[in-house]
């Protein structure tokens, strides 16, 4: 196990080659603030523009501001315009346990969404209030691990909402994907495959402007962290096609959890976001990306 183990580790540091196609790295922009609430970013969703965000704390506060990018596209400076305590049905501010907010997403029509994982559920957010309605789970989700379930979600196209566990439950076993759409409630009629040999977990996720879903993923290694893009064509058998689009050495980065796909002339843009934990010895960055035309 050790063997296998590291030469694993030794796999996900070598740079990938031959691959179709690449992202390339446009730049990382560490952010800080003085504010306590700031930190422990999980999700994030950039504007179509790469202009305007919303970056979803794991503490249930959403922040919403204003990004300055340099000519090439890379984030340089980040404004915070406002900080949104998420609360209960109620009104009530989310405690500790139903306060673990770690997706967050956009659908075509405005609504926002956000996952959980201290009580593993999905919610329909207010911008306005922060007000949080729970949807109805699915029954797989109250067995669920504890800190590893509902880390990523997206919305595609038709406004149904898809989320991952952390955790697939083994090593061998595909992570299940689940669909939400009006009317019909939630079902699990796909997979996520996943890599023999490596451990890295889904923890961000989006759909594209070309209908794509793309997939962040992060391995601990224990000296640091790797990270990884993966991304699938949505065709009516499910996620088909993986291309891999980047993997990190480790610690290129710091714990990237979020990510945003937006377009340009340039192409498509990857921008992510990590978790400090609120370490001392962590960092916030912003970090781009770019698929070329």
């Amino acid at each position: 196990m050790l063997r296998r183990s590291l030469l694993a580790l030794i796999a996900s540091l070598v740079p990938l080659t031959g691959q179709a196609e690449s992202a390339r790295y446009l730049g990382s922009f560490v952010w800080t603030s003085a504010d306590e609430r700031f930190g422990g970013f999980s999700g994030l969703d950039i504007s179509e523009d790469g202009r305007h965000f919303y970056a979803l704390s794991d503490r249930a506060n959403l922040f919403s501001g204003t990004l300055t990018r340099t000519e090439n596209g890379a984030v340089s400076a980040a404004q915070i315009d406002t900080i949104q305590r998420l609360k209960s049905n109620d009104g009530i501010a989310l405690g500790v346990i139903k306060g673990d907010s770690e997706g967050f997403a956009l659908a075509p029509n405005g609504t926002a969404y956000a996952s959980f994982e201290g009580k593993h559920r999905v919610a329909k957010l207010s911008l306005a209030n922060g007000q949080t309605v729970d949807l109805k789970g699915h029954p797989d989700f109250a067995k669920m691990q504890a800190n590893s379930s509902l880390e990523a979600i997206a919305v595609d196209a038709s406004g149904a909402i898809f989320t991952l566990p952390e955790r697939s439950g083994a090593m061998e076993r595909p992570f299940p994907l689940y669909r939400y759409r009006a009317g019909t409630g939630w079902d699990q009629p796909w997979s996520i495959p996943r890599q023999s040999g490596t451990d890295f977990l889904p923890v961000g996720m989006d759909f594209g402007p070309d209908g794509k879903l793309y997939l962040l993923e992060r391995w601990f290694t224990g000296i640091g962290f790797s990270s990884r893009v993966r991304r699938f064509d949505m065709t009516p058998n499910g996620p088909a096609n993986e291309v891999e689009l980047l993997r990190t050495m480790t610690g290129t980065h710091d714990n990237l959890e979020g990510i945003s796909v937006w377009s340009d002339a340039e192409g498509i843009h990857l921008t992510m976001i990590s978790d400090d934990n609120f370490r001392f010895f962590q960092r916030t960055e912003l970090v781009d990306y770019l698929i070329p035309k």
